[in-house]
């Protein structure tokens, strides 16, 4: 067993409106996250991760997932899954708790034109 510590965490901000806290299991299979997004993320295009699949709980608030094929709304409670290789992005005022599997690698999570 493994209690990653709020201490512990690391904090990013890779676009303004939106803030990152990572909490590494050291594990290698599974990790997770809170990201706060207000506004967009990403400002332009989508998001996509190549390894790693995302299971986001939606902490608080509401938003839009927005992808190529069209747009998903979500709110409190809701559960969303984001498989390898698929375009998203984030809008609207949300908190998300994100299991990732693998352990989230920042190295294969980009940004892609839309």
């Amino acid at each position: 067993m493994q209690i990653v510590r709020k201490n512990q965490i690391r904090t990013l901000s890779p676009v303004h409106g939106t803030v990152i806290h990572e909490y590494d299991t050291h594990d290698g299979f599974v990790s997770g996250g809170v990201a706060e997004i207000k506004g967009r993320y990403p400002l332009a295009g989508y998001c996509v991760n190549r390894k790693i699949k995302e299971l986001v709980y939606v902490v608080a608030g509401s938003g839009l997932l927005i992808q190529p094929s069209g747009t998903t709304e979500f709110a409190t409670g809701d559960v969303l899954f984001i498989d390898h290789g698929e375009l998203f992005a984030w809008e609207g005022d949300m908190e998300l708790f994100m299991a990732t599997t693998p352990t989230f690698d920042p190295a294969q999570h980009e940004e892609v034109a839309g």
